[in-house]
């Protein structure tokens, strides 16, 4: 059968509008379903990284995941334009038409297509505990730079992960995060913040009963 998929990097995959100079924050997850945590990480990071947009990419599904109960992905797109309430927030899943579900490969794919835009990585604490698993994730961390936000029981194990120590020497101090978006790769910042408890996990276990 043929594939209607288009090429990787090919001009018909549509992603929001950015100029260069902007600086733009990128927010990738399964949202399955979004909760107050992503909305408190994607508005510290606006805030505190000083960003001109922050892009909630929508993904297809997480290559480290089971895709045991996961939604739509219309539908997770729609939770979550329903919670993306900042007009500097865009909610796109242009990554389903990429062919790719790894991290490494949208962003060498959004850097080529949007050249001069200085993009920023946004990720929760939980996940630089698990970054190290990540296809290519010493390219990632050369490549742009990264915000961790914090989330509640996470901190101390994230920066004593294998990534978290690795990239010791990179981290910006807080104080300085809003230089990020235009500092030399590798370099990234923990960003301390308002916690919500709520996570995605639980939300699908109290739905399901």
């Amino acid at each position: 059968m043929t594939s209607h998929r288009p090429a990787f990097g090919s001009i018909s995959v549509r992603t929001p509008v950015a100029t260069p100079g902007q600086r733009v924050g990128i927010m990738g997850g399964s949202f399955n379903p979004p909760h107050e945590g992503h909305l408190i990480a994607a508005t510290t990071a606006l805030r505190r990284l000083q960003l001109d947009q922050l892009w909630w990419v929508v993904t297809p599904g997480n290559p480290l995941k089971d895709h045991d109960g996961l939604r739509p992905l219309t539908e997770r797109l729609l939770a979550c334009q329903e919670m993306a309430n900042d007009p500097r927030f865009h909610v796109t899943g242009f990554e389903a038409e990429l062919g790719s579900p790894y991290t490494a490969a949208t962003l060498a794919f959004l850097q080529t297509r949007h050249p001069g835009v200085r993009f920023v990585w946004v990720m929760g604490a939980d996940n630089l505990e698990s970054f190290h698993c990540w296809q290519n994730w010493q390219s990632i961390a050369g490549s742009i730079p990264i915000a961790v936000v914090d989330r509640p029981g996470w901190r101390h194990k994230a920066l004593a992960s294998p990534a978290g120590r690795a990239l010791e020497d990179f981290r910006v101090p807080e104080a300085d995060a809003a230089l990020l978006p235009g500092l030399r790769r590798p370099c990234w910042v923990f960003l301390t913040s308002r916690l919500s408890a709520q996570s995605s996990t639980a939300l699908r276990q109290t739905l399901s009963r």
